[in-house]
């Protein structure tokens, strides 16, 4: 009710108390001019006279400039969800990858957060290469009134963890920019770390935001924006329909091909895209595990037993330097002490290299775990990705993956895959699988159907390039496409070999060149396919082609990326220098996208 001295009416009132909690501070502050005109504060008017209303100037948001750089999507995904927050709030923010962003323009910025994953062993990832290195040449301006925060994405599992977040964070005080927040590094499992970074943030650009409008910051809840109902946090449940070993007998190796149901109503995808699997640990890894620590399966963990939390919560295979760290933090052996002590941890990394948790249990044996301690030093057990390999037009309510099943020794054990020896030989048709939609925007078809395009996919590479195919096919595209694919042996390894037959055939595939390393004495491999057949790639490229790589990031995905430049300088009659930039070119245009990992 209005308090006495107030004139309005109890109906008056009422309306004001149901729409004020919903307006922010501009609707609020337009209001304000709107009644001061009503009431002719200021003004000329007079009673019985006719009053212009007119709003008052608005107060213009102070600008907040939002940079990722990104491989998988998580960046890419976090900036938008940032971008969101920031505008419903009291700042006008605009979200930009890297690559279609130059870094002199920084020098206009007010306020900027960078969201960055770092790629591997400390390399930028594909959309922000060209950006990094021009972001640390010696032609960057001086960036004096610009204030920022970094946000860095890597994983604890590599030896420079988020050194992309680490040096754009050092580059940027280097140029005189402020600092309003410290970095935060993140690991795979990254929400906790990056709200609290993101909660801190918004927190120091509020004060900013506050003195533009002249007032106290207003408290307000940080959240993301509304998502799917299913997602990493919230996985979906499928179940397993079909399980296919591709290779013949006489392989090498086993890769898989696995249908899952899927429901559109609830995950829709496209080609492109990537399913995330939540993978459970081995029954025989955990035993192992628990037989080193000498702890019970049944000892109680919050609200599970241990024995569950091991299955599905922790990372009981990798290790990484942080690991063995947090592990002699509690063992205090003067051996792994010597070793982590060493400047370079040249020493650590090579006894690492190949081992996993168990062989540093067994190496170095504790017994005095408790539950609580013991998975303090675990990583979260992250789920892995997998490129789609079938189109939502082929198969309305399946998800296809093509899966290699890892198996190998090292240091006198049997290694396997976490995630794909659990697809392999725990999960049989009929079971249920955790996943979740990752979608992949830097991975897209051309948006017109008569675009010709060039897929370069060895390997288990192949999978988004069938997706690719069976969505242009039943989309009855008429540009050109061209696949090339390498394995080890044509008898035994050409995946999917008849539906790339029937393909040519229909002429949803136009050209297919083949590598297979293993079938003659000298290894071949499609980058010297793509040499070999240089001129006509060049003519694809000139003709508008989008490029595609997928598969192997380290060896495959450089030489193929090396062979495209020289292709570029061979038959376009340019210098290296000026290969690369045509290349750069064709990434900033999204007509050069890859897929590696």
């Amino acid at each position: 009710m209005p308090s006495e001295t107030s004139p309005l009416q109890p109906e008056h009132w009422n309306l004001i108390t149901q729409i004020t909690p919903q307006l922010n501070r501009d609707q609020s502050l337009w209001l304000s001019g709107y009644f001061a005109g009503v009431a002719g504060i200021g003004g000329a008017g007079s009673a019985g006279s006719a009053i212009a209303l007119t709003a008052p100037a608005a107060i213009a948001k102070p600008k907040l400039t939002i940079l990722y750089g990104t491989e998988s999507g998580n960046a890419e995904k976090l900036a938008f969800s940032m971008g969101k927050t920031a505008n419903k709030s009291n700042f006008k923010a605009t979200v930009t990858s890297m690559a279609d962003a130059k870094p002199a323009d920084l020098a206009k910025a007010e306020n900027l957060l960078i969201v960055i994953s770092t790629w591997g062993e400390g390399d930028p990832p594909d959309n922000a290469t060209s950006y990094y290195e021009a972001f640390m040449s010696d032609a960057m301006p001086r960036l004096e009134g610009v204030r920022y925060s970094v946000c860095g994405l890597g994983d604890t599992s590599y030896s420079d963890f988020c050194k992309m977040g680490n040096d754009f964070d050092s580059r940027l005080e280097k140029l005189g920019a402020e600092r309003i927040h410290p970095r935060a590094d993140c690991d795979v499992d990254y929400s906790e770390t990056f709200n609290h970074w993101f909660k801190g943030v918004m927190m120091a650009l509020d004060k900013v935001a506050a003195s533009c409008y002249n007032d106290a910051p207003q408290a307000r809840l940080m959240s993301s924006p509304a998502a799917s109902p299913y997602g990493k946090e919230n996985p979906y449940t499928t179940q397993l329909l079909e399980k296919i070993v591709l290779n013949g007998t006489g392989s090498a190796k086993e890769v898989l091909h696995i249908e899952l149901a899927l429901d559109p109503a609830h995950i829709s995808y496209e080609a492109g895209d990537a399913l995330g699997i939540l993978p459970v640990n081995r029954a025989a890894v955990i035993e192992a595990v628990l037989q080193a620590t000498g702890l019970s399966s049944s000892a109680p963990l919050g609200e599970k037993t241990l024995g569950e939390a091991l299955a599905h919560d922790f990372d009981i295979t990798t290790l990484a330097p942080l690991i063995v760290d947090k592990y002699n933090a509690v063992v205090q052996n003067p051996e792994l002490k010597k070793l982590l002590d060493e400047p370079d941890k040249a020493a650590l990394k090579e006894w690492i290299e190949g081992r996993h948790l168990i062989d540093l249990l067994d190496t170095y044996p504790y017994q005095g775990w408790t539950a609580e301690t013991f998975t303090s030093i675990l990583r979260k057990l992250a789920p892995r990705l997998y490129s789609i390999a079938s189109s939502p037009k082929a198969h309305d309510d399946q998800v296809h993956l093509t899966v290699a099943a890892v198996r190998y020794n090292t240091h006198g054990r049997d290694r396997i895959g976490v995630c794909s020896c659990y697809l392999a030989d725990e999960v049989q048709v009929g079971d249920s699988v955790r996943v979740y939609l990752h979608q992949n925007n830097n991975f897209r078809l051309p948006p017109s159907d008569d675009t010709p395009i060039l897929m370069i996919g060895p390997g288990t590479g192949i999978a988004p390039f069938r997706a690719f195919i069976e969505e242009r096919s039943a989309r009855g595209a008429k540009g050109k496409s061209w696949l090339f694919f390498g394995d080890q042996h044509y008898s035994y390894d050409f995946l999917y070999q008849l539906e790339w037959i029937e393909h040519m055939e229909s002429g949803a595939l136009t050209e297919l060149s083949l590598a297979f390393s293993r079938d003659q004495p000298e290894k071949v491999y499609v980058q010297h396919r793509l040499l070999e057949r240089g001129a006509e790639v060049y003519q694809w490229m000139e003709d508008g082609a989008y490029i595609y790589v997928c598969g192997d990031a380290s060896r495959m995905a450089k030489d193929v990326q090396q062979a495209l430049i020289q292709i570029i300088s061979e038959h376009g009659g340019k210098t290296p220098e000026e290969a690369k930039a045509y290349l750069d070119s064709l990434r900033k245009a999204k007509r050069y996208q890859r897929d590696v990992y």
